[in-house]
């Protein structure tokens, strides 16, 4: 492991098809032993890369945190929902190695991902929380800015057990002050 000594060690960056692979990892551990993806089967690279493909192609932010040339994590924002008033509306996923959790890194993350998003003229970003239990998740999310907006009860099953769904917005640039 590249050992983080400062926060100057972390470059935030758009990802790149090279990057995928570690991501694809990241992923997989995420899916195979966490509950913040409800994903039952981590998908393998070409996948990835797919999904990385038709986010960036259409316009979505795609990040990674980099620190000393491993990638400790990535974060992107994609489609909240496919109906074409949500056009403005974002949801975001933020995803951490086990090695660099707790770090701050995440946060970091997050705000360039926000960033990046009012840039490219979203209005709302929506962050669907998987599991109650995510504590980390919520306090991040809380730390940049978003609110409590809502849970869903009992709405996924994984690794045995019924988990809750946390729903938290922000609001990004003008909000719903002026059309888009």
């Amino acid at each position: 492991m590249n050992e983080l000594k400062s926060t100057s060690d972390v470059l935030l960056r758009p990802a790149k098809n090279g990057d995928m692979a570690a991501i694809t990892r990241i992923y997989t551990d995420a899916v195979a032993h966490g509950t913040a993806s409800f994903e039952l089967e981590p998908p393998d690279e070409a996948e990835m890369v797919r999904r990385y493909e038709a986010l960036v192609g259409n316009g979505y932010p795609y990040l990674v945190a980099d620190v000393l040339g491993a990638i400790a994590g990535f974060a992107y924002a994609g489609p909240y929902r496919a109906r074409p008033a949500y056009k403005w509306t974002v949801e975001n996923s933020i995803y951490m190695a086990p090695e660099f959790h707790r770090r701050g890194i995440g946060l970091r993350l997050l705000k360039e991902l926000i960033v990046e998003s009012e840039r490219r003229g979203f209005r709302q970003m929506i962050a669907v929380i998987g599991d109650s239990a995510q504590t980390p998740s919520i306090g991040v999310h809380t730390a940049a800015g978003f609110a409590p907006v809502g849970v869903f009860r009992a709405i996924g099953y994984k690794h045995g057990k019924w988990l809750d769904t946390p729903l938290m917005q922000l609001t990004l640039g003008k909000g719903d002050t002026a059309p888009p």
